[in-house]
């Protein structure tokens, strides 16, 4: 399938390494400028230098906090600036960290709501008016499948990665007419970093190795094995394609059958 990539310029979130480093990989193969963010420089700027080998694409490196609205203007401005326009948004960015809710105070909340909610509001105001000026686009959400079953120990996530499926369903409204199309994609369990430091505190909680506790995760998945990022960057990339052009407004979870939510 000729996924109409080739030349288009895709900035994605958190980038340097998991999810959002395997959407920038499949993005760039399918032919598209990328821009990468993180906090951490020195990986940032090694995953740009892999990308560029494994692709041959033009890749640039903005080192960028979500969390904070000036990392994000830059972010946005440094892309165009390299690419002179903008046609794909990945808004991505690690998730709040674990605990019930009596265990988070109003900094824990205002950190997780401004790196998981805000990070995807700012992100959108700044790239809106080149997206526009291109003729149209893609904004796609990296959230978590709790926006369709909530997951015990991870209030912070459940409650501001709702908030993102709300306004991404407005914003599909609203954009429609300018041709820009506005999707989430929900990682069940996924192997990333994030997964390994979850399940090692319930594994070393409960006295069991962490590749016990891998596998006994894997075990309640229906197809039997935790997603890979490249598993969930199949979606994204399909999402940012032209085949995808009628596609908003959608909310779709990668997770091997585990979600039992319906709808």
């Amino acid at each position: 399938m000729e996924l109409g990539l080739n030349g288009k310029a895709a900035l994605v979130g958190g980038a340097s390494k998991g999810i959002g480093r395997a959407v920038a990989l499949g993005l760039a193969r399918e032919g598209c400028r990328v821009a990468i963010c993180a906090r951490d420089r020195e990986r940032l700027e090694a995953t740009a230098d892999e990308l560029r080998s494994a692709t041959g694409a033009e890749v640039v490196a903005i080192p960028c906090d979500m969390a904070q609205p000036a990392d994000i203007q830059r972010f946005v401005a440094a892309t165009v600036e390299a690419f002179g326009r903008l046609d794909v948004v990945v808004n991505n960015a690690g998730g709040p960290p674990p605990g019930s809710f009596e265990s988070h105070d109003d900094a824990a909340w205002a950190q997780a709501l401004s790196q998981n909610l805000l990070s995807v509001v700012r992100t959108v105001r700044e790239a809106l008016p080149h997206l526009r000026a291109a003729g149209g686009g893609r904004i796609i959400n990296i959230t978590s499948v709790a926006v369709k079953e909530p997951i015990p120990g991870l209030i912070l996530s459940n409650a501001a990665r709702l908030g993102v499926v709300g306004l991404a369903k407005t914003l599909s409204r609203e954009l429609g007419p300018d041709g820009i199309t506005v999707n989430n994609v929900c990682p069940g369990l996924t192997l990333t970093d994030r997964m390994r430091e979850i399940y090692g505190g319930q594994a070393q909680a409960e006295g069991r190795s962490l590749d016990e506790a891998l596998d006994r995760a894997a075990q309640s998945i229906p197809l039997g094995r935790l997603a890979q990022p490249e598993d969930v960057a199949a979606l994204v990339v399909f999402l940012a394609s032209e085949p995808a052009r009628h596609i908003t407004g959608t909310t779709v979870q990668v997770d091997g059958g585990s979600t039992a939510a319906v709808m």
